[in-house]
């Protein structure tokens, strides 16, 4: 019996920008009884399915994005025999899915750390149930990943995870529900642990890659102050400290590591921890600036973000402390206008933000916005072949929509080309190459110029917001861009160095030990 661990995926580049994590973290869970896994990450090549055997037990990840594609991967495993297993947010949602179209034999709810290895050890044992739920798991229940198993000429970025959850409550955001609001945070040893790892395998580009680095604002502290919640105060400052202890141990690994992870807006204001951020060498981080309006912020229950001029100084004060910003608005929400897009892009150009992405609304499910909107066609949903518009992740990509909620004034089309047209703006050349001035060398500036037309062509050039021809051509681009690139980030391996001799630690109610350090009093 062979174990494979499969990352679906319709778009394959040949190389990747950052590592599916899950894929290398399952094969840390996976029992040493049963060998190491067989790894395929499609987004650089497709399965064959030729190399899956009877017996064999096949783990497939999906996410709406790709569930279509993973359960075409699920029958071809299925058609050579093999037990077909399947996890991730989606099959977390709609457990019932993988059985009825991709031909599972059982799955796994939420966290995988554990539960994955309790699979199969059944399956072995001949007594495998179909459902296991794996729950949310504590910080120190996070496994390191098996980066040993990691093709490390095949991608530019490793990605590790310090934390899971997010106590924010976005409308378009799936991931305060599916991995909670409440921050579970994973001890800062492991972590620096896994980290000194990657780079003795020569990565020194890594993604920290959490739902929300910056788990406790400066107004949840007040708050639980002036609420006299001295539990929830405790709780607060023991997450925050964790996250300083952790920026601490960052800094004290080799400079030219380069970490980029993401927050939200409300960091702006507390400058604390952008200066604990800069230390660490955390060089950028995603912001969710979503809509440049007070309206559009209030559409996704985001009005804690600012908007106009307040938004570009808070944007321009990341850059103040040494952050890069990678700005993600989003179109196509009902208060936008044809002058929401040009005001976006200008806004993102003036805020000096150093990378963009502009996405089209789109109704993921496990959001408010999919609940709404799902409960609005229940009556009479629209079909495409045979397939209701509420399950639109189901629909072939040819003929699959490109926007799924009408808008009050704007066509599909319209919204699409506006969209397109601001990318296209973003990211000229001109505008790039001005960017590029904040690399320190004309090497770095080349590949900040490679990384940001290779970030264009895989996310704009081959999403929701193209059409079928650009999206071939953007492939073609993207796959001979992507093998330049990653030559750039390539680094030394640095097998000599060694992680620190940790001290055991007390743990607490919430397994972590309470720090010292209490910034922010």
């Amino acid at each position: 019996m062979s174990v494979h661990l499969i990352n679906p995926s319709d778009n394959s580049f040949g190389t990747a920008v950052i590592t599916p994590r899950w894929l290398f973290v399952l094969a840390a869970a996976t029992p040493a009884s049963m060998g190491d896994p067989i790894l395929v990450d499609e987004s650089l090549e497709q399965l064959d399915p030729n190399t899956i055997h009877g017996g064999d037990v096949v783990g497939i990840s999906v996410h709406t994005g790709n569930a279509l594609r993973g359960y075409q991967v699920g029958k071809f495993a299925h058609e050579r025999g093999a037990t077909v297993v399947y996890g991730g947010i989606h099959a977390t949602l709609f457990p019932e899915e993988p059985f009825e179209r991709g031909w599972a034999d059982a799955l796994v709810k939420g966290d995988g750390d554990v539960a994955w290895g309790r699979l199969l050890r059944d399956i072995q044992a001949g007594c495998a149930a179909k459902i296991y739920e794996g729950g949310k798991l504590e910080g120190d229940q996070f496994l390191a990943a098996r980066w040993d198993l990691m093709q490390t000429d095949k991608y530019m970025w490793a990605s590790v995870q310090t934390i899971r959850g997010c106590p924010k409550h976005c409308s378009f955001c799936s991931v305060w529900r599916t991995d909670g609001q409440k921050p579970r945070q994973r001890p800062f040893e492991s972590v620096i642990d896994e980290i000194v790892d990657l780079r003795r395998r020569g990565f020194r580009f890594i993604a920290l890659a959490d739902d929300n680095f910056y788990p406790v604002t400066l107004t949840d502290l007040r708050l639980a102050r002036d609420q006299n919640n001295l539990e929830r105060v405790e709780f607060l400052l023991q997450t925050r400290n964790e996250r300083f202890a952790l920026m601490a141990e960052l800094a004290k690994l080799p400079k030219d590591m380069v970490f980029f992870t993401q927050i939200t807006m409300e960091s702006a204001e507390d400058p604390e921890y952008l200066d604990a951020m800069r230390r660490a060498n955390i060089k950028g981080a995603l912001v969710g600036v979503e809509a440049v309006t007070p309206e559009g912020l209030k559409a996704v229950y985001k009005d804690f973000n600012y908007s106009g001029d307040r938004l570009v100084q808070q944007l321009q004060t990341f850059r103040k402390h040494g952050l890069h910003v990678l700005g993600s608005f989003i179109f196509g929400l009902p208060t936008d206008k044809p002058s929401t897009f040009d005001a976006t892009v200008e806004l993102a150009l003036k805020a000096d933000v150093t990378f963009a992405q502009f996405v089209m609304m789109t109704p993921f499910p496990g959001t408010v916005d999919f609940g709404r909107w799902e409960k609005e066609q229940s009556a009479d949903p629209r079909m495409i072949a045979g397939i209701p518009i509420t399950r639109y992740w189901l629909i072939p990509t040819a003929i699959r929509p490109k926007m799924f909620t009408p808008h009050p004034s704007m066509t599909s089309e319209e919204i699409r080309d506006r969209t397109q047209e601001v990318w296209d703006r973003f990211y000229e050349f001109g505008a790039i190459w001005k960017r590029s001035a904040c690399t320190p060398t004309l090497r770095a500036r080349v590949a900040f110029v490679l990384l940001s037309k290779l970030y264009r062509q895989m996310y704009a050039g081959t999403g929701i917001s193209t059409d079928s021809a650009r999206r071939k051509k953007a492939k073609k681009w993207a796959r001979w861009t992507a093998s330049q690139t990653r030559k750039i980030f390539q680094a030394k391996a640095m097998p000599e160095l060694r992680s620190p001799v940790w001290e055991p630690r007390p743990k607490t109610h919430s397994g972590l030990t309470q720090l010292t350090h209490t910034p922010g009093r």
